[in-house]
Order: structure tokens, then C-alpha cells, then sequence
């Protein structure tokens, strides 16, 4: 099975609660994803920038857990970035962030499939570092990407838009909510124009989560849609949701043999609809159960569905 690296930003999360209590977590979206992925049974690398601080050692103790190495060299920031995360009554996140990202270790090309995506995306000096990246792994190894659109850090759409469209060009996966999409072209976009965009930008497979509407799903090649019905769930919060629905997604993906390295691409790009809605299953059912218990906590595979 091939190993995953996940490319991105490591923070402790400072969460607000409507009953006035405060929380400190482990979070950061490319984190979450790692977890996700190592719960879900894959041998799984972290590249991420963090300090030898007490939240720094917060956030190795929690790797450590799942078994998620750290990519050498991760741990030399001046401090440990955070996000303020103020939670409302419906369980929705709204946040604020004090990040220092950058990705200047280097990386071995001894995995098949690179993650990355969110703010590690579009915040310098990592951003150019992160696109480097991918360049370099796609010679051996099937990309993701996740826009997890962060406006607060983002700056003005469209300048993100340009940035983040350039990394969907070099992806063969990539997966936005209806939020992000909203954000980046307007509220008024036709989710189904912009997965078409995407796909003639480069990537084989576009996916879109809709909330408890679940999720749509675009094939490139074939220009086909298909809708996943999401599932029906209590939900206590939405925190972590969309990236255990990213980990979900990549591991079916990864259990399929459609990605993990060159091989894999040419499977994506030639698979059906029937080949990939089992990953966006798996993705579905991660996220339900995420959003079913507090906190970023996604499944581990024994909490899956048979």
C-alpha cells in the first residue's frame, strides 16, 4: 500500500463554546487529514512547521497517538501557530488564526500519494514552497487537494481563485464544500460549472460536499455527474467534518488502486463513476460520524460500515 505524505499547516485549536467554556485542541486541516488517514489503516507522513514550544509537544503527543510520523525538520518555527474557533449554536465554526507556514525540509520521495491543501495552500512563504512540492512529487506520486477556503486569512477571492486553480491543475484529486466554492466564484455559482472548470484544468476526479446534502461528484473524462446522498446523523459539531470526508475519500481512493503514484493516475483517469462513488461512500460515512462526537475525532476503518 503506498505511503501518504500530508503537506500543510499543524495548530492548536482555541475553541469558544456558546456556554462560555474554552478548549484547547489539536487541529490544522492537513493534520486532521493525516489522522484521518492513519485511523483509516494507511502508513501516513506529516510535513509541517511547528516549534519545540508546549504546543508544539500538544501536537507531536497527538501524531504520536495514531501513529502519523513527522517529517524531519518540522519543528523548527518560532512558535506554534493557533485558531481561535468560536462555535454557534448549530454546531458551525467560525475562526481566527495567528499562522507562520512554511515548508522548507526536505522531502523524500519515498511515498505514492501527496495531500495538501487549505491555508498551507495560499499563505507565504510556505504557499510557493507547497506548490515546489507538488511539482517535484508528481513524477511518483497521485496529488489531492482541498482549497478549505479560510477567508479571514485568504485575503480577496480572487486573488486566492488564481493561486488555488493553479494547484487544481496540478492535482488528480480535488475536493471543495459548497462553501468554499461560494466564496471563491460567488454565491450565485453553479456548482456544477465550476467542477467542470476544475476538471478542464487538470484533475480526473472533482468532488463537492454539500452538508447533510452530501456530496456531488465530477469525472473528467466523461464530463459525467453523480450526487451521494449524505447520511442521516445527531450532530454535535461540525469541526474536522470536511477533512475526514477528505481522508475518507483518499483512502477509498487509495484502496481502489486509483491513486499511489503513476500507475494509479492512469486508473483514475480512465475509471467509471461506479469506480470511485465507493471512495465518496467511505467519505460520507467518515464525516457522519465525525460530526456525530466533539471535536476533530474521525473513525477509525472497524467504525466503517460494512
Amino acid at each position: 500500500m503506498a505511503k501518504v505524505l500530508v503537506a500543510g499547516e499543524a495548530l492548536i485549536d482555541v475553541v469558544r463554546r456558546q456556554n462560555g467554556s474554552v478548549e484547547a485542541h489539536v487541529g490544522g486541516s492537513p493534520l486532521n487529514v493525516a489522522v484521518g488517514l492513519a485511523r483509516l489503516g494507511h502508513d501516513t507522513e506529516l510535513a509541517t512547521h511547528i516549534a519545540g514550544d508546549p504546543y508544539g509537544a500538544l501536537i507531536v503527543e497527538h501524531l504520536s497517538r495514531d501513529s502519523v510520523q513527522l517529517t524531519a525538520g518540522s519543528d523548527t518555527a518560532a512558535r506554534t501557530s493557533t485558531a481561535q474557533a468560536t462555535l454557534a449554536q448549530d454546531g458551525s465554526a467560525s475562526y481566527e488564526f495567528a499562522i507562520d507556514w512554511r515548508l522548507e525540509q526536505h522531502l523524500s520521495a519515498d511515498f505514492g500519494h501527496l495531500h495538501t491543501g487549505s491555508i498551507a495552500a495560499v499563505l507565504q512563504p510556505g504557499a510557493i514552497q507547497v506548490e515546489q512540492a507538488i511539482r517535484t512529487a508528481r513524477e511518483h506520486a497521485t496529488i489531492s487537494f482541498d482549497p478549505n477556503a479560510r477567508p479571514s486569512l485568504m485575503g480577496d477571492p480572487h486573488d486566492a481563485r488564481a493561486q488555488i486553480e493553479q494547484l487544481i491543475g496540478l492535482s488528480d484529486v480535488v475536493k471543495a464544500s459548497d462553501e468554499d466554492i461560494a466564496w471563491l466564484y460567488g454565491e450565485q455559482a453553479s456548482l456544477d460549472a465550476v467542477l467542470n472548470l476544475w476538471g478542464q484544468l487538470g484533475p480526473s476526479l472533482a468532488v463537492v460536499t454539500r452538508g447533510p446534502s452530501g456530496a456531488r461528484v465530477h469525472l473528467s473524462r466523461t464530463g459525467e455527474f453523480a450526487d451521494v446522498p449524505g447520511a442521516s446523523v445527531n450532530v454535535v459539531d461540525t469541526v474536522g467534518a470536511g477533512d475526514s470526508f477528505q481522508a475518507g475519500l483518499v483512502s477509498g481512493l487509495l484502496d481502489a488502486g486509483l491513486l499511489g503514484g503513476p500507475d494509479a493516475r492512469a486508473a483514475l483517469r480512465s475509471a467509471t463513476l461506479q469506480d470511485v462513488l465507493p471512495a465518496a461512500e467511505r467519505a460520507i460515512a467518515c464525516s457522519a460520524i465525525t460530526v456525530s462526537r466533539a471535536g476533530a475525532n474521525p473513525p477509525r476503518r472497524d467504525e466503517l460500515p460494512a
